[in-house]
């Protein structure tokens, strides 16, 4: 197992240089081999489609109305929205906030966006870097599921989303604090109690059962 769980650090990595942890964590997590070290994803089937629509809707809007002026990153979990990235005025960081009430689904809005010049594409792949280095530390930690966090950085801040127990929040923040690049930990984390761990846990542990 320690074997497995060196190789799997080293293709988080290696993936994570040259794209977004959006776009490796499915390849990765969604393997037979990564099933047996990872929880599934903990929103419902319903709500993880909800939120691919609001992402989709809300990254075309943005890209209509503001164009290559602006970098914006969409993420939404369990319906929580996370907006990051940079535009060139604060004008258009209402905008922003404004194309957000034409999309459906919405539940909350932490727009984390700066006014000031776009990341270079360099800075942009340090961050996925280090969002591959917060995932790839959470395979060494026992009974940590990488699966269960959605990892977002942005300028060297690192955002943890999920539906996670207090125990999990604590030990990931604590995590992604000793990460190397990292400059700060934002929490957005739903807390769950252990009671509904287990209840969700349930299933996969039983795969079998009906």
């Amino acid at each position: 197992m320690d074997k497995l769980i060196k190789i799997l650090k080293n293709i988080l990595l290696c993936i994570c240089l040259g794209t977004s942890l959006t776009a490796c964590a499915p390849a990765l997590l969604g393997g037979t081999v990564m099933g047996s070290v990872m929880a599934s994803d903990r929103r419902t089937t319903g709500a993880q489609v909800e939120d691919k629509g609001i992402e989709l809707k809300l990254t075309s809007l943005i890209n209509e109305n503001l164009g290559e002026r602006a970098h914006v990153n969409v993420n939404s979990y369990n319906r929580q929205l996370l907006l990051t990235g940079e535009v060139p005025s604060a004008q258009d960081k209402q905008l922003v906030e404004k194309l957000v009430s034409r999309v459906a689904n919405v539940k909350s809005i932490v727009n984390e966006i700066a006014v000031f010049g776009n990341t270079t594409l360099v800075q942009r792949g340090s961050d996925s870097v280090v969002t591959g280095r917060v995932k790839a530390g959470m395979l060494d930690i026992k009974d940590m599921y990488i699966n269960a966090f959605k990892v977002v950085t942005e300028r060297g801040v690192v955002y943890l989303m999920g539906r996670v127990t207090q125990k999990e929040a604590t030990r990931a923040t604590e995590l992604a604090r000793s990460t190397s690049g990292v400059q700060k930990v934002v929490r957005l984390v739903e807390i769950i109690s252990e009671e509904e761990l287990k209840s969700l846990m349930k299933p996969l542990a039983e795969p079998g059962k009906k």
